[in-house]
């Protein structure tokens, strides 16, 4: 009987070796695909921010919204009227984007995206994530220009 425990005790043992291997090649794998695709993921931000603020400005039928990348990398977007501006920021060796928006309140938390690797249909992908979620970027990049604008977050 002591034998039956103590190969039962091995398997548990064995079980759960196998399941922290498991879990840390997972986590290998997720990092190094959120290093190789933290430039496209940042690539397909720019590119949503760039198209909503074409969007906003064919609807004004003006210039409202002023979008431009800096030499430092970074992505400012300025409203024509306004002092504010919206800046998305990569911090690619810590694989984060940071969103800075002066027309935010003082109450508001900042706001910090990390970059994730995740397994994919199609191998692994990437994708922005705020506190374990994975970010809807239109709507994000949306509620930061209505703030800009001089609107509220919500859309109607």
């Amino acid at each position: 009987m002591t034998d039956e425990f103590v190969k039962r005790s091995a398997q548990e043992y064995l079980a759960g070796q196998f399941a922290e291997g498991g879990a840390s090649y997972e986590a290998r794998m997720n990092r190094e695909a959120a290093i190789a695709l933290a430039p496209v993921v940042w690539r397909d931000l720019v590119r949503t921010v760039t198209e909503s603020c074409d969007a906003w400005n064919s609807v004004t039928k003006e210039a409202t919204l002023v979008c431009k990348e800096t030499m430092l990398g970074d992505l400012r977007v300025r409203c024509s009227g306004r002092a504010q501006q919206l800046v998305f920021h990569l911090d690619s060796p810590r694989l984060l984007v940071r969103v800075e928006n002066t027309a935010r309140l003082e109450h508001e938390p900042k706001v910090v995206l990390s970059i994730e690797g995740y397994p994919a249909e199609s191998g692994r992908s990437a994708r922005l994530v705020r506190n374990n979620e994975p970010v809807n970027v239109q709507m994000l990049v949306l509620e930061h220009l209505r703030v800009l604008a001089g609107l509220s977050r919500k859309i109607i």
